[in-house]
């Protein structure tokens, strides 16, 4: 059966000769493990697409839940990504990340146009990496079920904490007076909170549409790393490499 679709490539990894075994994040099916027969062959219709972080029209055949990629055709390579190590590397992470809350098989509404925005966001927008990075990673995490609790403290339910925190296991808001619970947090600000606030609450369509003094970022940008970090239980090989950069 054939399936045409749009997809992007979170993956590459090279097999037997000339081929590629692709992970796509595909418009209509969710995450596909798909064969790109010959695409590593000089002048192969199928190279560009078989690219990491290359979004493409797609032509799939589907046999006995295999899927190869038959035709297709690039419609974005983010060269403004591309010719930005930093940029590349930062998004080479979202991939990353990605890769591990989609389920195969499963589409899911909200991942698909995440990581396109926040490539498009880095592209196009020249938008601060550190503020794409944040935004990114607290979305994600509410899209696979970690939102976190961020309208009032969790202990007295203020909903103007003075000296926030983010606990970072149990992803609630404590304010300054009743402490940190006992387990790892992050210090906020009032400047952060807001911004992190508009991030989960706020239109998706928006969701890089703040900005912020270099301290309350650097704050909103360690509680929401740390807090996927803790959320998903563990590290990532392309984001131990963006922090050397």
């Amino acid at each position: 059966m054939h399936i045409t679709t749009q997809g992007l490539v979170l993956r590459e990894t090279s097999y037997k000769e000339a081929d590629k075994i692709l992970t796509v994040l595909t418009r209509e099916g969710g995450k596909r493990t798909v064969k790109a027969r010959g695409c590593r062959r000089k002048n192969s219709p199928l190279a560009a697409s078989a690219q990491l972080l290359v979004w493409s029209d797609m032509t799939l055949f589907e046999y006995r839940d295999y899927f190869t990629l038959n035709e297709a055709e690039a419609l974005e390579l983010f060269w403004g990504v591309r010719q930005d190590v930093e940029k590349l590397a930062l998004c080479s992470y979202f991939a990353e990340v990605t890769e591990l809350v989609a389920e195969e098989g499963r589409p899911d509404a909200g991942l698909l146009p995440l990581i396109l925005n926040s490539m498009y966001a880095l592209d196009k927008l020249k938008k601060p990496l550190p503020l794409v990075k944040a935004a990114f990673e607290l979305k994600l995490l509410c899209l696979a079920g970690y939102e976190p609790l961020l309208d009032a403290c969790a202990v007295c339910g203020l909903p103007e904490p003075e000296q926030p925190a983010l606990d970072l296991a149990e992803g609630v808001l404590r304010c300054g007076h009743c402490g940190s619970g006992g387990g790892p947090a992050r210090v906020l600000d009032t400047a952060a909170l807001a911004a992190m606030r508009h991030v989960v609450y706020g239109d998706p369509k928006r969701l890089f549409s703040f900005a912020l003094p270099p301290e309350s970022l650097s704050r909103m940008a360690a509680a929401c790393e740390g807090f996927l970090l803790a959320q998903l239980d563990r590290g990532f090989r392309t984001l131990d490499f963006y922090k050397t950069l």
